[in-house]
């Protein structure tokens, strides 16, 4: 089975596994002092997260994380789970990245923007909100 993986550096590796609980909508699947491991099939991601070894300002060079679902009824799934536990989601609809798409966007507690959208339909044209440019989504 092929998988997406991703480790992240955090500041605070209680809150952050608190806040990746809530928006992956499960608990970590390995969980030690100074590390854990959560695992998703839909989509197919294994994401780590340790304690930054370095003193780390900012989310460093990284200019977002995103997650494609497949529809509109599953970014709701998504955007109502995080919002239900007192996440702050901002949504946006538009054109972006040459596609009509919905979306929100979420910061980790490290300062890490996370997009999460469906794609809609193709466009001829780039488009962007400020939020999409400011991250560099496409």
């Amino acid at each position: 089975m092929n998988q997406s993986h991703i480790s992240l550096n955090v500041h605070d590796l209680e809150r952050s596994v608190a806040f990746y609980t809530v928006f992956m909508g499960s608990e970590p699947v390995k969980r030690k002092e100074d590390y854990a491991k959560f695992e998703m099939r839909d989509p197919n991601l294994n994401l780590a997260l340790v304690p930054a070894r370095t003193p780390v300002i900012g989310p460093g060079a990284l200019s977002h994380l995103g997650v494609r679902v497949h529809n509109q009824k599953d970014l709701a799934t998504w955007h109502d789970r995080v919002k239900a536990a007192g996440l702050m989601p901002e949504g946006e609809s538009g054109v972006c990245c040459y596609a009509l798409q919905d979306k929100f966007w979420l910061k980790d507690p490290d300062g890490v923007d996370w997009e999460v959208y469906t794609v809609i339909e193709d466009s001829e044209v780039k488009g962007g909100s400020q939020k999409c440019h400011d991250a560099a989504c496409c």
